[in-house]
């Protein structure tokens, strides 16, 4: 699938993570948004559906087992060149997933995880889709907990 000038949008997941008041953000390996933070995610596999896909790509960069995704937002990132081609675009689907297991390590896409305290999440080197997502559902976010 061609991430970079690609012939039609791509379809991506997003899972939101949040406990005692904080969200799990990843600062990417790679591009699009390289060295920027994010929520785990990434693109969907042919034949998958939207919950296996954001399950599986949690585990593959966090190391985190979640469970229970439920539909969050959903968002479009359109990024053209200096002369107007479509550079990326992506669709992205965000998920509010419930922590099941496992033991957080930074693996495939992400080169670091932290916690961020929610107040302090628009503060941080964000990609301008996801501050845009932030400012959007702060409020929304603020009731979640992936741990109860």
């Amino acid at each position: 699938m061609k991430r970079l000038y690609p012939a039609q949008p791509l379809v991506d997941v997003g899972a939101i993570l949040i406990r005692d008041g904080k969200i799990l953000l990843e600062k990417r390996k790679n591009e699009p948004d390289k060295g920027k933070w994010s929520v785990p995610g990434g693109l969907v596999e042919l034949g998958e559906s939207l919950e296996q896909a954001v399950t599986r790509e949690v585990k593959e960069e966090t190391g985190l087992t979640v469970e229970e995704p439920k539909l969050f937002d959903v968002v479009e990132n359109v990024v053209s060149n200096e002369k107007g081609r479509i550079k990326y675009h992506y669709v992205i689907v965000y998920y509010f997933v419930k922590q099941q297991g496992g033991k957080l390590k930074a693996t495939s896409d992400a080169s670091e995880l932290r916690w961020v305290q929610l107040a302090e999440v628009e503060k941080c080197d964000l990609p301008k889709r996801l501050r845009e997502f932030f400012h959007k559902n702060k409020l929304r976010l603020e009731k979640l907990d992936s741990c109860h």
